[in-house]
């Protein structure tokens, strides 16, 4: 059985930094396409980053935390990360992790429909 659990979150200044982490149960991690999404109160999901398996190691970032977030695995652990640097307010969410059946995340791999799995979630606070 497909089980995510997020991890890291917490409160920080503006500029701070935090490392969310994700451990994978029911399946290997670097086997799968895997995400990092955000969301507000009652906004749509959003997708942050996600990481082809690696067969393809593809890596791709939303625009808004390009060059300060980085998602990376620890295949000996079967960890998904987030490394998260230059906080802003606006980062404020609760935070998931998430996976897809297959390796390749394909076109809409920032898309929350393209992922079938999904951990409870992480809350981030960023205070100005």
């Amino acid at each position: 059985q497909v089980h995510l659990v997020e991890s890291g979150g917490g409160s920080v200044q503006y500029g701070g930094s935090l490392r969310l982490s994700c451990a994978a149960s029911g399946f290997i991690v670097s086997h799968r396409c895997m995400g990092w999404f955000r969301q507000v109160s009652e906004h749509e999901r959003e997708g942050i980053a996600s990481f082809d398996s690696d067969s393809f190691d593809t890596i791709e970032y939303a625009d808004p935390v390009k060059g300060r977030f980085t998602i990376s695995r620890d295949n000996a652990n079967n960890i998904l990360f987030l490394q998260m640097n230059s906080l802003k307010p606006d980062d404020s969410a609760t935070y998931y992790c998430a996976a897809r059946e297959f390796g390749v995340c394909g076109g809409a791999r920032l898309s929350p429909t393209s992922f079938s799995s999904w951990g409870q979630g992480t809350q981030v606070t960023v205070s100005s």
